[in-house]
């Protein structure tokens, strides 16, 4: 038998430093391929809404903008309803509005609330048992830029059927221009990455954590869950 030599005893070690090594190079890879995706989203400063028409708004909760926008969509026409997923337990259409400072000017009757969605993956879900109760076959999407190419992979997968067009939002707190120069948004964009990277093994296996009940309490003034709020970014 061969004698068992230190180059030998440290071989599985440098074997699994050597796979770690691999994994970090290709998750940073990714993570500054998304890092462009988001850029590649991000509408500019004077960027007009353009002449997408669809059978739904549907945006989802985490910012005030994206509310601001879905909103005046569905102002401009592009859809005739609106569907707002991930909203607090005892918000209504006119809270909203306030919260907003937007008059009714007859919309209420034109926007559903979903009450059931904590995450991405129940903003989906929600969002596709509702475009079949209506019987409706596209929407307009809109959330963040940061969030955008997750929850197209949700949607996607939740609603195959369904043409989905994306229009994201660009949150102030979120500096996706010269973004490694701000700590909160690489904490945010490799949040995102990770986040994504998830949702992608989570299709592809079939494993998936259920999304939770929406039962949140009343929250001040209307807000979203916290996963998909952006955070202050400091340079």
């Amino acid at each position: 038998m061969a004698p068992f030599t230190p180059r030998r005893r440290f071989r599985p070690i440098r074997a699994a430093f050597n796979a770690l090594l691999l994994i970090a190079i290709a998750w940073l890879a990714g993570f500054v391929w998304y890092a462009g995706q988001i850029t590649a989203a991000t509408p500019g400063p004077d960027s007009p809404l353009d002449e997408t028409r669809a059978d739904a708004v549907v945006v989802l909760t985490g910012t005030q903008d994206r509310l601001g926008v879905g909103f005046e969509l569905l102002a401009q026409g592009h859809a005739q309803r609106m569907f707002i997923s991930g909203v607090y337990r005892g918000v209504d259409v006119q809270q909203i509005l306030r919260t907003l400072r937007r008059s009714p000017n007859g919309v209420e009757s034109a926007v559903s609330l979903g009450y059931g969605a904590d995450d991405t993956v129940g903003n989906a879900r929600e969002t596709a048992e509702w475009m079949t109760k209506e019987n409706l076959s596209s929407l307009i999407l809109v959330t963040s830029n940061f969030h955008m190419p997750r929850a197209l992979l949700e949607f996607h997968a939740a609603m195959p059927d369904i043409i989905i067009v994306p229009h994201a939002t660009a949150p102030s707190s979120f500096k996706i221009e010269a973004w490694w120069r701000w700590p909160g948004t690489i904490r945010l964009i490799a949040s995102e990455w990770t986040k994504y990277v998830a949702a992608r093994v989570g299709l592809a296996s079939g494993v998936r954590l259920s999304a939770r009940s929406g039962n949140h309490p009343l929250p001040p003034e209307f807000a979203a869950p916290p996963s998909d709020a952006a955070p202050e970014s400091a340079p």
